[in-house]
């Protein structure tokens, strides 16, 4: 397994906010993400909670936009926000596109020639960076929670959903909870996936939810004056889904957000407190 090299390290809450990279086996080359470490994590493990970034992002963006370390202090959570693709892939195609490519992994692991070899971000987040994490920083891995937005929270919902035994609690915002029946999911799961769309049901929420449930109540934020969420979105149709396969759901609608991170950092503390229960931290 790779050494981890620091970036940077800066004091934030009391806490320490960390930049970082490592050679990942799973993405085929450099990685980048980010760790807060809370006050608390000088003395003891602490639970982790993973944050998927969306579309065009990187692990920069929800650090620095989200405003989720001062309750992360508080509560004495750990975050890590990884990067959203591998980078400088120099694979015809990869860049250029803000819906496909770098910056738009959508935690999917591709089967297709040539993105196979590369952009396998489902087992990067799922198997690889929390063994990483493990040998590094105090975090306490049998309480591990996951939250994202947009194509993150597709990400977010089906790493739960396909691994409730290492995640214990998720939430995610305006979330792509369809990918299947989207422009975007069409776009990105025919080329990492292939044209069969039978083959793109492990990574769409909607239809693992009909499949499994997740042992705990799921939370989605939704702004109603998202201009994506009648074309991409469809939290409507995550809704139904949970309804028929009896899953637990908090779907909030909010008038006037859009999805912006200003949308995110007026409800982020309401999902950190939701993940603190569920971890044992309230």
């Amino acid at each position: 397994m790779s050494e981890i090299e620091t970036i940077s390290e800066q004091r934030c809450h009391d806490g320490v906010q960390g930049f970082y990279r490592h050679h990942s086996e799973s993405c085929g080359g450099p990685m980048r993400f980010a760790v807060y470490q809370p006050p608390q994590a000088a003395r003891e493990a602490c639970p982790v909670l993973y944050f998927l970034a969306g579309l065009t992002c990187t692990e920069e963006t929800a650090t620095i936009k989200a405003g989720a370390q001062r309750v992360a202090a508080e509560l004495g959570l750990i975050l890590v926000m990884p990067d959203t693709s591998p980078r400088h892939t120099g694979i015809d195609g990869a860049i250029g596109d803000w819906e496909f490519g770098e910056g738009a992994g959508f935690y999917v692991d591709a089967t297709q020639s040539p993105w196979a070899s590369r952009f396998r971000m489902h087992d990067y987040i799922a198997s690889e960076l929390p063994a990483l994490l493990k040998r590094r920083f105090p975090v306490d891995a049998e309480r591990s929670g996951i939250t994202g937005h947009s194509m993150g929270g597709h990400g977010a919902l089906t790493m739960a959903l396909r691994h409730p035994q290492q995640f214990r609690s998720v939430s995610a915002f305006a979330p792509i909870v369809a990918p299947s029946q989207v422009p975007w999911g069409h776009k990105a799961f025919s080329r990492y996936l292939g044209d069969d769309p039978a083959t793109w049901a492990d990574y769409d929420a909607c239809e693992l939810v009909r499949r499994r449930t997740f042992d705990g109540t799921i939370l989605i934020d939704q702004g109603e004056a998202d201009g994506f969420l009648t074309s991409q979105l469809k939290p409507e149709l995550f809704d139904q889904a949970c309804a028929e396969g009896g899953q637990s759901l908090v779907l909030r609608r909010h008038a006037g957000y859009d999805h912006s991170y200003y949308f995110i950092t007026s409800f982020i503390e309401d999902h950190l407190r939701h993940h603190a229960e569920a971890l044992g931290r309230l």
